[in-house]
């Protein structure tokens, strides 16, 4: 769904928007709208599903989904025929309404201790998951019994102190590898970068290309080719790719010669600190190269072996 156009991506982001801040609301707006509100959650998670977003979260949350239909807006999917569950059903509740107390059947008991087992199973097979919950070194993704009835799942079991980072950076200089090139970076709009600008808010909008490069520093960039993609977009100063920035350090001016990506580690600077006394927020490290120097001639192979559309200059 990337690839759909641009338009699309304004639709589906106000929709997710619709659905995950406004919708809830409709339950506490009578029957109809609670039902509005099942129906609009249901079909927003199997999209979720289909598109190949985090399906078991999708799953997990159709279920409580399903509490918004009463037996009413349920009531085509059996039968109408007399004796049959539509019909008991319509019985017991008209006794009810009257104030009948309805006995209890033997199948009521058998459900009862089955619910009951299945609660104490799961809460003594839970145990080594909370116990996990609760360490320091908490696991995450991991079964804790052979028939996997009760796990952990989740994307971030702990928040690290320092993070890696990719900096792009360009140069004007014809030779990449002389000493006295100079090279400037671009900054991302949330991403850290300049070590002086304070971590911004990103809540409920994440930034797609900040959060890409994000991943691209746990991998190589012959992992992630998009970034070569980048790259030459940026060598030809494309505004498509330069609205992703906060910064271009080369507006202005001539179109850098040549792009490179650095490899930092970066973490927080302590308050009260030297680092923070300079105004600094972050602290970083050189890990080493990235992405080598490329220039666009020399991506031309590379974009043409790949059906992309060669970036030109303005």
């Amino acid at each position: 769904m990337h690839r759909s156009p641009w338009w699309f991506h304004q639709f589906e982001t106000l929709f997710n928007h619709f659905i995950e801040l406004v919708v809830p609301f409709f339950v506490f707006l009578g029957r109809r709208m609670c039902i509005l509100h099942g129906v609009l959650q249901i079909l927003f998670q199997v999209l979720l599903i289909v598109s190949g977003n985090l399906s078991f979260l999708n799953w997990l949350t159709i279920v409580p989904s399903i509490a918004c239909f009463d037996d009413a807006s349920l009531a085509f999917l059996f039968s109408s025929r007399q004796g049959g569950v539509k019909d008991q059903l319509a019985q017991m509740q008209v006794k009810r309404a009257a104030g009948e107390q309805l006995p209890l059947r033997y199948g009521c008991y058998v459900r009862r201790v089955v619910n009951i087992s299945f609660g104490l199973l799961i809460a003594y097979l839970s145990v080594p998951v909370i116990l996990n919950l609760l360490n320091s070194r908490q696991v995450m993704n991991t079964s804790f019994n052979p028939l996997r009835i009760v796990n952990t799942y989740g994307a971030f079991g702990s928040i690290t102190k320092e993070r890696t980072e990719v900096v792009i950076q360009g140069t004007s200089s014809e030779d990449p590898n002389d000493p006295a090139a100079v090279w400037e970076e671009y900054d991302f709009k949330c991403k850290p970068g300049d070590l002086k600008r304070r971590p911004c808010f990103i809540s409920p909008y994440h930034y797609r290309l900040d959060w890409l490069m994000w991943f691209a520093a746990f991998q190589t960039y012959e992992q992630n080719e998009w970034i070569i993609h980048l790259a030459g977009k940026l060598l030809a100063q494309e505004e498509s790719a330069l609205s992703l920035m906060a910064r271009n350090p080369f507006a202005g001016r001539a179109p850098p010669r040549w792009i490179r990506a650095e490899h930092f580690q970066y973490k927080f600077s302590r308050p009260g600190g030297k680092h923070a006394g300079d105004g600094k927020w972050w602290i970083r490290r050189r890990i080493g190269p990235y992405l080598p120097p490329v220039n666009l001639q020399g991506l031309r192979k590379f974009f043409e072996d790949r059906s992309w559309p060669f970036p030109t200059r303005a």
